[in-house]
């Protein structure tokens, strides 16, 4: 088929955005008044991968008193007001959609400022903006030009960034967050200082992009010290942290002078022991010929005692460390590893009497925690993007972990962004120059683009902050309006002559990710995937409707909840004949009954058929990456708690405990990321199957919001599997909720906290309802 003939997503919005420089200043603008944005003058552009990192200088005199930095940049910055280092984020200013929005960071630098002669100096790489990102390693994806702006407010007046301040590369040769860094410490006090130059950028004459940094800032939030240092025969030696992570080691060993020592950072060891990269491997979708796979650190020593190496302009995902170029043996103290994410409060906990359960809910916890560095990337390794499709899977599961709103809000803003004129909604936010080009095109899929609608409607829910909705209401709307117009314009190339009746709203053309992952399945880009998108396109109208009632846009409600409802009856007339599904998986059947599309009185039929599809795979989900996650509280919902148990408990292939089995401290993209012989495939850090801990805290522990903002919350724990105990914990808007279940014979008993301002509604097998106010409360049942 002629991909021209679908339906194709348009011209990026940006387009429409490229003068924007007679407009005011963006709600930061004036922070930076005075400042111009420069640069250093490369002759030359070097190759990605092989750029330094430029460090800017100015020395200026004042007093004592109060002193402010603004600062932001096109790449990755550092702040250091006379030697010493600003503020304690990093990766500043953080990966946005550059061509939109640009963050500016204020610091309080009163303690740093002296009497008398100051030294202001500015440290720049490549970062998000120039650098390497994505799985085809794109550089220049949002520029080919770094720049920096900053102003210093002190007691004796201003400093500005300006072409009166020096610059040079700097001791760090090469820097880019997925090849890594590389630092001659030779080189420091002896740079070749040259006139900054000012910044001709077209982007850097808009400051309309530039706003203030809400969003909680990205930290080095915790350290592993390794756990052990082994050396090979070949000569090298492998460092263990214990636990798969995303960040960076501290190395302060660095040798005597001359010294280099290089950091290779994988996920896992080989037969031999020996570090592999195989499974990181990605390629050129053109060319196949595959990209280097980077996450490679070098140091060279000065010689200088106490120096130390702390590579903070790249990040890689990793447990494990490959020495190479050292003959002394190093020591565990000797390397730590430092994980680096956005500094995320921890709102919910989990354990139970089965410890595989309690376990895999910590390993899903630091597979969330490796994969949030300032957006939600799939993995920290070989992709590091912010997939839609990710996100609209685990916002409902990160929500129960971590406070995530500002975070999300954040991330909704780079979603918004991203958007295309059509209406269509990125893979990746953000994206940059990854994927822009013309004739066919792999975004606007579903399940994806539906992250618009999604998770801005899941934030509202969990926080009961309508703003949410407003600030991402036009996305929504655009998004569902380009679905429509796909069901409604077009169909599938194996299907003749125009959409008519109940067609018009079959959404089956353009490219989909479909079920992506399902066990045993292929993925072919020309298939039908109508029974998948046209579910996500009546699920997201039905939340834009949602959304326009919470706004009080009573003319969106109905127009919105009328498509809701002739999509979902065309999804039923097209799918659902005699009973059964015309494109049969669980996946369908799992989807079909969570988003509403099966008429009420053929539920219980459907839910039985899912039942035997699960029974006739022995118990196993053969969900793909979108329908994994509502499986089990489908099924529980449907009164098939204990199949759900059983398929929880499985702990071989496809199944979440088999991770166990085979060692995993986070949780893997394929069910077999590590083999029964050892071998790695794909990420082993992909939070995505992870999202299977919800079914803990609302099944297993009982605990499951009941209206806006947790102001009223069920407590109805799902007793199976053999579990004997639960206990969960949450810090809802409200405040702290508790609940602990145990079994004694056949009582079951239940302590419930509730906090003030809130209801509980408890639900005990034979006990019926009973309604909780604040405090904490013992409730009685039997089973």
């Amino acid at each position: 088929p002629d991909p021209s003939a679908w339906p194709q997503p348009g011209p990026y919005r940006r387009a429409a955005r490229d003068d924007r420089s007679h407009l005011a200043g963006g709600p930061a603008a004036h922070l930076l008044d005075g400042a111009t944005w420069i640069r250093y003058p490369e002759a030359t552009v070097p190759p990605a991968g092989e750029r330094p990192a430029y460090v800017f200088v100015t020395t200026f005199t004042t007093e004592p008193g109060q002193a402010t930095l603004h600062v932001t940049a096109h790449g990755v910055y550092e702040a250091f007001v006379n030697g010493v280092r600003v503020g304690d984020r990093e990766l500043t200013p953080g990966f946005t959609a550059y061509h939109t929005t640009v963050l500016v960071q204020s610091y309080d630098v009163s303690g740093l400022v002296h009497a008398g002669e100051n030294e202001l100096r500015l440290v720049l790489s490549d970062g998000w903006f120039r650098g390497r990102h994505g799985y085809g390693r794109v550089p220049d994806g949002f520029g080919t030009e770094t720049a920096v702006i900053a102003r210093l407010e002190t007691p004796t007046g201003d400093v500005v960034t300006g072409t009166d301040w020096r610059a040079a590369p700097s001791d760090i040769v090469a820097a880019d967050l997925m090849d890594g860094q590389r630092t001659d410490k030779r080189l420091l006090g002896r740079e070749e200082w040259v006139p900054a130059v000012a910044s001709d950028d077209l982007l850097t004459t808009d400051r309309t992009r530039l706003d203030v940094e809400l969003a909680p800032p990205v930290r080095r939030t915790r350290e592993y010290p390794a756990v052990s240092v082994t050396r090979l025969p070949s000569g090298r030696q492998i460092v263990d942290l214990g636990v798969n992570t995303n960040g960076w080691v501290r190395l302060t060993n660095l040798g005597p002078d001359g010294t280099t020592t290089t950091l290779t950072h994988g996920e896992h060891l080989d037969a031999d022991g020996d570090l592999t990269m195989d499974h990181l491997a990605a390629t050129d979708f053109v060319t196949q010929t595959p990209h280097p796979t980077g996450q490679v650190d070098q140091v060279v020593s000065r010689g200088v005692p106490g120096d130390v190496f702390e590579p903070r302009h790249t990040t890689h995902g990793f447990r494990y460390v490959a020495v190479d170029g050292r003959d002394d043996d190093l020591a565990p103290g000797d390397v730590t590893g430092v994980e680096v994410r956005t500094d995320l409060r921890r709102t919910g906990w989990f354990e139970c009497s089965n410890a595989d359960l309690t376990r895999f809910h910590e390993i899903a916890y630091d597979t969330w925690r490796a994969n949030t560095c300032d957006v939600p990337t799939d993995c920290p390794t070989r992709e590091r993007s912010g997939f839609t499709g990710d996100y609209q899977i685990y916002v409902h599961t990160a929500a129960y972990l971590e406070d995530v709103l500002e975070f999300s809000r954040r991330w909704l803003r780079g979603v918004a962004d991203e958007q295309l004129e059509s209406g269509v909604v990125t893979n990746i936010a953000p994206v940059g120059g990854v994927g822009e080009g013309p004739g066919f095109s792999f975004e606007g899929s579903a399940g994806w683009g539906d992250a618009a609608a999604i998770v801005p409607w899941e934030l509202y829910l969990t926080y009961g902050d309508p703003t949410v909705l407003e600030q991402s209401y036009a996305t929504m709307k655009r998004w569902v309006d380009w679905a429509a117009w796909c069901a409604r314009e077009h169909r599938h190339w194996t299907k003749d002559g125009a959409p008519e009746g109940h067609q018009r709203f079959i959404w089956d053309t353009g490219f989909h990710w479909g079920e992506w992952l399902e066990p045993g399945g292929g993925f072919n880009p020309l298939q039908d995937n109508g029974i998948v998108a046209t579910a996500y396109l009546a699920h997201s109208s039905r939340l834009v409707s949602y959304a326009a009632t919470v706004l009080g846009r009573i003319g969106d409600r109905e127009a919105y909840g009328e498509l809701a409802r002739l999509v979902t009856e065309a999804w039923r007339a097209e799918y659902w004949q005699g009973g059964r599904l015309t494109v049969e998986s669980q996946a369908s059947y799992v989807r079909g009954l969570r988003f509403g599309l099966f008429p009420e009185a053929d539920r219980a039929v459907a839910a039985a058929r899912l039942s035997q599809l699960v029974s006739e795979a022995g118990d196993h989900l053969s969900t793909g990456f979108l329908a994994t996650s509502m499986l089990l509280p489908v099924l529980a919902d449907a009164g098939y708690a204990d199949q759900a148990y059983r398929v929880l408990l499985r702990d071989d292939e496809p199944g979440w405990l088999v991770m166990l089995r085979r060692g995993a401290t986070t949780v893997w993209e394929n069910w077999d990321g590590v083999s029964a012989d050892g071998v790695a495939s794909a990420s082993l850090s992909h939070y995505s199957k992870g999202s299977v801990i919800t079914f803990l805290h609302e099944y297993v522990a009982g605990l499951r919001r009941l209206d806006v903002g947790w102001k009223r919350f069920l407590v109805k724990p799902v007793v199976g599997g053999g579990v004997t105990w639960a206990k969960a914990a949450y810090e809802a808007p409200a405040g702290r909720i508790e609940v602990s279940w145990w079994l004694d014979g056949g009582v079951l008993e239940a302590d419930v906290t509730v906090p003030p301002g809130a209801t509980a509604v408890v639900d005990l097998p034979g006990a019926g309802l009973t309604e909780l106010s604040a405090g904490t409360h013992r409730v009685r049942g039997r089973v």
